[in-house]
């Protein structure tokens, strides 16, 4: 009995610890990171409301800060910047051939501590292609990612986390990624910034819809300069009003690249 809950303990403890790690950082009164959140392909390979009928196991007031179509230097840049400054960490879905054309910038993210996840080679939308070019979107996509991260060409993913753009899959995609061991994510809400507003205009949108979501993977994209300037005011926003980030990582761990042949 004393060994069970000496063990119980230690469990407790360390989970503690690694939520406390999560949260350090060396200015205060900021939000912080409050969890790392393990992602496993195996049983969750397909996750966001918007797509499927499954998402993350995040708790009230839990979100999720994922950007998608970067790495773009103008804008990439200063979304780095106000997450810095806030210590959060987020999830970035980059396009393959912008990550070719800046991959000191695809490396900044990954070292700056945020996961880097795929967007296909040229953003194309795979429900409108063949079966055969969907593919190679998909694996030039990646494989230029993990180059520019690397400096060697793979097709399998060191973070097996891959977003359709525009979400347009196809039942032949998603069964393509799954055998693959690729988590496909889609979101539980966005801020519509792919449409033209003022950083006021999308502050308000992406809290509104909050207010009633309370919790989820939100979607921006750090290509909008619209977003990078909004940003900083979201983020006071979520610690004024008690909300926690949560940061995903691959459960497994990384695989070694490998070089293509």
């Amino acid at each position: 009995m004393l060994m069970k809950m000496l063990g119980t303990c230690l469990v407790v403890t360390m989970a503690w610890i690694a939520a406390a790690q999560a949260a350090d950082c060396p200015r205060q009164n900021t939000l912080g990171t409050s969890r790392v959140l393990k992602v496993d392909a195996a049983t969750t390979p397909r996750v966001g409301l918007k797509s499927f009928p499954q998402t993350l196991p995040l708790a009230d007031h839990e979100v999720v800060l994922t950007f998608d179509d970067g790495p773009w230097p103008p804008t990439t840049t200063r979304v780095l910047a106000a997450l810095a400054h806030d210590c959060v960490r987020a999830t970035f879905f980059l396009i393959g051939k912008p990550a070719s054309e800046h991959p000191e910038l695809v490396r900044r993210i990954a070292a700056e501590g945020h996961t880097v996840g795929h967007h296909t080679w040229l953003h194309r939308n795979l429900g409108k292609i063949k079966p055969s070019e969907t593919t190679e979107e998909i694996d030039h996509g990646i494989s230029a990612v993990e180059t520019a991260l690397h400096g060697v060409a793979t097709t399998t993913p060191g973070t097996p986390f891959f977003r359709f753009p525009g979400f347009a899959s196809t039942p032949a995609t998603l069964d393509l990624l799954q055998s693959r061991g690729i988590v496909v994510f889609g979101a539980d809400f966005w801020a519509s910034d792919w449409n033209r507003m003022t950083p006021k205009q999308e502050l308000k949108l992406i809290t509104d819809r909050l207010k009633v979501a309370r919790k989820g993977i939100i979607l921006f994209h750090d290509s909008k300069a619209q977003t990078a300037a909004m940003l900083p005011a979201f983020l006071r926003y979520l610690k004024d009003n008690h909300y926690h980030v949560v940061h995903l990582v691959a459960a497994a761990p990384a695989v070694e690249p490998k070089s293509a042949h």
